[in-house]
This record gives structure tokens, sequence and C-alpha cells, in this order.
């Protein structure tokens, strides 16, 4: 079972929580969802956006935009967080508010280290080579297990192929445990490369908030709000 499911959707409710949250209207919410993430992802610089958050009210929504890079999303002054957020307000019709949470250890976020093997095999980077740079990172930092598989026309072989790298421990059969996951595809001169990341983090323990930005404001350091941030520069201009 755990081989033929998709880790983060088996483990909802249980040690995970939903990127969205709302209720009701379930059709028309689903594709503005959906244009709001092409949106951001078209919109921002390639592979450094993790993940996007939504929260809805009925005349309210808030967006957070887990990355990497926070600097580049935000812009000089926030520019490029207020542009976002008038497009956004144009085709959502409601009020928007973006909020920017940086990953700290991108090493040990699977979309994020997915999306950076894309980018590298979309410029004809060996694959082996770029797959065992990720494993050793990923161990570097603490990860107990990391599992990358890669299918496709591999060096622009005729026959298309899958293989299979992994090094730890990867328990997918355990609800209890951290496994991140993402899936990429490499468009390629050659054809589609399809990209699948596993990474384990531990096992949890306990009750666990299920929110996803629950551990995010607890930290404020991790954590940038486009209207703090402006208000921070205003402060610091008149020191």
């Amino acid at each position: 079972m755990g081989q033929k499911t998709n880790p983060i959707v088996n483990r909802l409710g249980i040690v995970m929580g939903w990127q969205s949250s709302w209720c009701n209207n379930y059709k028309n919410r689903i594709q503005e969802d959906f244009k709001v993430r092409r949106y951001i992802e078209t919109r921002l610089l390639k592979g450094i956006v993790s993940r996007i958050f939504i929260d809805r009210t009925l005349k309210f929504i808030t967006i957070t935009i887990r990355t990497s890079r926070p600097a580049i999303v935000i812009g000089k002054r926030g520019e490029e967080v207020d542009t976002i957020r008038k497009e956004l307000r144009k085709f959502t019709k409601k009020e928007v508010q973006i909020n920017i949470s940086e990953v700290r250890r991108p090493e040990l976020d699977a979309p994020l280290v997915a999306k950076g093997l894309v980018r590298q095999l979309e410029n004809r980077i060996s694959y082996k080579k770029i797959i065992k740079l990720s494993i050793i990172s990923a161990m570097r930092m603490n990860a107990q297990g990391i599992k990358i598989q890669i299918s496709g026309r591999l060096n622009g072989s005729e026959m298309a192929r899958r293989e299979s790298y992994k090094e730890g421990r990867i328990s997918l059969g355990t609800f209890r445990a951290d496994v991140d996951y993402h899936m990429a595809v490499a468009h390629t001169v050659y054809g589609s490369i399809g990209v699948k990341v596993w990474i384990m983090k531990g096992e949890i323990y306990g009750k666990k908030e299920l929110s996803p930005l629950f551990g995010l404001k607890q930290k404020k350091s991790r954590f940038y709000n486009n209207n703090k941030f402006s208000s921070f520069n205003k402060k610091k201009k008149k020191v």
C-alpha cells in the first residue's frame, strides 16, 4: 500500500494537514485554487517555491508562500509581493493577503529538491551526478532517508527506463513517519522525464497540530508578512 499511494495524502488528518483550508462551493474554489497556484509558480523564478498554502474566509484569502529565497519573492521594498497581490485580487475578486515563509533547509524539502533536479535535467546535466549530490546533501542535514526515482528517456536513449536511488530508510507503511514527497516533470529535448523524491525526516509521536501554518507563525524570523515588511522599512528610514 505504501508504494502505491501519495505519502502525503495517505497521512492527511494523522500527522499532516491540508494545504487549502475552506469549505462549501467546492467546484469553483478548487478551480480558483488551481489558478492561484499556477499564477504564483509561473510568475516567480522557477524552482524557488516549495508549497503554497491557501486559507479562505467569505471575502478574504490568505496565501502563504514557502520559498528558499524570500528576498526574490518579496522584491525591492516589497514591490513584487504587491504586484502579485494586485493581480490575484483581479481574478479572485476578493481581498488577498500574502505571507512569505522561508525554508531554512532546502536540502530536506522534497519539492525544492525535485524542482532543482528538474532544472538541472533541462540544462542537460548528467542525472546520475545531480541525484548523488542531492542524496549526499540531504543525508548531511540529518535526514533519516531519501529516495529518488527518475523515469523516461534518460541521457536521450531510445528505450525509456526507470531508475531508483536510495539511502537510509523510508517507512512508507508507517503512518507516524514524517515523509515529504513531491513529483515533478522535466521537459527536455528528447522527451519528458519524471522525477519523484521521498525524504524521511523522522517519526511523530503524540498529538500534532494539523494546521500547516502552526509551526511557521511561532517563529517570527521565518515568517514575513507583506504589511509588516513595508512598515519595517518605514521605521528603518526614520532612524
